[in-house]
């Protein structure tokens, strides 16, 4: 049995009401059906979906409600380099490392990344970073050594 060989129950559906149609058609007389007084109850109402009676309709004030979240956005935690000099000389630093220490507060998503900001003065072993063009240079001139492994 398919769905097009299914055949109409007799008697299923109701003959719609005639509403305004006098007394006996159990809509008739006064308000038929449409309640007292107001815009809805008048003849020729016809509203667009989402009005609100004059209010700003949700869907135009969404947009200004806390904002959106980009999808495209890369979770990434930035840490300045002046931040590395707390470390001892010649150490190994990982973002695991840094988590511990508490200079970031988690591991993100997409890795945590280097910027360029105030001086690197200790040669130490940077093991799992993203860099930027400035921080890459600053590195190399103060004798660390970059890991991206």
């Amino acid at each position: 049995m398919n769905l097009n060989e299914l055949r109409k129950i007799s008697g299923n559906k109701r003959p719609s009401k005639r509403i305004g149609r006098g007394r006996g058609s159990g809509k008739g007389m006064h308000t038929v059906g449409r309640g007292n007084k107001g815009q809805k109850s008048r003849k020729g109402y016809n509203l667009p979906i989402g009005f609100e009676g004059g209010q700003v309709p949700l869907y135009k004030r969404l947009p200004t409600m806390g904002g959106f979240k980009n999808p495209l956005s890369k979770d990434i935690i930035i840490v300045k380099l002046s931040m590395l000099n707390d470390f001892k000389e010649g150490s190994e630093i990982t973002p695991q490392l840094l988590l511990k220490s508490g200079i970031i507060k988690r591991i993100p998503k997409f890795g945590v990344k280097l910027l360029g900001n105030g001086k690197l003065t200790k040669k130490l072993t940077l093991k799992g970073f993203l860099v930027s063009d400035s921080a890459g240079k600053k590195i190399q001139k103060a004798g660390a050594i970059l890991l991206n492994a």
